[in-house]
């Protein structure tokens, strides 16, 4: 067994361990079980700051981690997932969360979780993580996707993958001289802008002020289209993927506390200054959208 494989199999003993306690393990005795199924499993003294960084990670973010467990498998309760797939499943998500992906990238964090499946699970644990993990890789934009694979023309695809409209909006307020910009930061760690599925028969400005409105509380009128984008996601319905079509706006609204509803997968709502913005973790397709916002920010404050 691969060195840093086994490290994952020590660390995954003792989250099934603390599992069973039912939270009754502290921080401290999974550490001493950590060095004691080290031994016990022959790990590299070498590996165990590896293993202990991976296991404080895992234990730390276990909540945002069973959120995204409940989002990507809504079929299946937490309570309800064998004790072995489930801290298989907390185990994977946080590397691939979490870790520095120069040093695991999200391809081996998935690929290892597999196989810690097949090794301890049953026979269908190997897909039932591949489908889970999988489904937060194409959430998280399938990073490091093509590295080292040449690109594939889609084959066997029977007809034209469905389409799914969505609105978002840069949402920005003045406050003495300021512009903050409202943003919400999603379950798998980012920053990202108020977007939802657009209604049949509505606007895309009337959809912009409902879903802002839904998840912030905030009151908007849609001033400026930033552009479009469009990505692939897990058709919950269908089993397959569809295309989703998103269409953004900066739109303006008072500076007032936001109220997050809690759904969808977002855990906070902030209010941030133009000038701090650059230093947050967005996604790679919604950069350029807050990007052009700011350069329109820009110049209507110079007018």
């Amino acid at each position: 067994m691969a060195n840093r494989h086994l490290a994952r199999s020590v660390v995954l003993q003792v989250l099934f361990e603390r599992d069973s306690s039912q939270g009754k393990m502290t921080n401290a005795e999974a550490e001493a079980r950590l060095s004691d199924y080290a031994q016990e499993f022959g790990a590299r003294d070498s590996d165990l700051p590896f293993m202990k960084s991976l296991l404080e990670t895992a234990i730390a973010k276990q909540r945002e981690i069973d959120e995204v467990i409940v989002r990507a498998a809504p079929e299946w309760p937490l309570e309800k997932i064998a004790p072995i797939d489930r801290n298989i499943l907390r185990l994977g998500l946080s590397e691939l969360l979490y870790a520095d992906r120069a040093q695991v990238p999200a391809k081996v964090a998935i690929n290892e979780a597999i196989e810690l499946a097949k090794t301890f699970g049953s026979a269908s644990s190997g897909r039932f993580v591949n489908g889970v993990l999988g489904a937060v890789y194409i959430e998280l934009g399938e990073p490091g996707k093509t590295e080292g694979v040449p690109r594939k023309k889609d084959a066997g695809r029977s007809g034209p993958m469905p389409v799914e409209k969505l609105v978002g909006a840069v949402v920005y307020a003045r406050d003495g001289g300021e512009v903050y910009l409202a943003l919400v930061h999603d379950i798998f760690g980012h920053w990202t802008l108020s977007k939802g599925r657009l209604q049949d028969g509505e606007s895309h400005e009337d959809g912009v002020v409902r879903k802002v409105k839904e998840e912030v509380g905030l009151e908007v009128s849609v001033e400026d289209k930033l552009g479009e984008n469009e990505y692939i996601a897990n058709d919950g319905e269908s089993g397959g993927k569809k295309r989703r079509h998103a269409t953004y706006f900066l739109a303006c609204g008072d500076f007032r506390d936001l109220m997050l509803k809690r759904a969808g997968g977002l855990d906070d709502a902030q209010w941030f200054p133009l000038a701090s913005v650059g230093d947050l973790n967005f996604y790679d397709d919604i950069l350029p959208v807050v990007t052009r916002a700011i350069n329109i920010l820009a110049q209507k404050g110079s007018k």
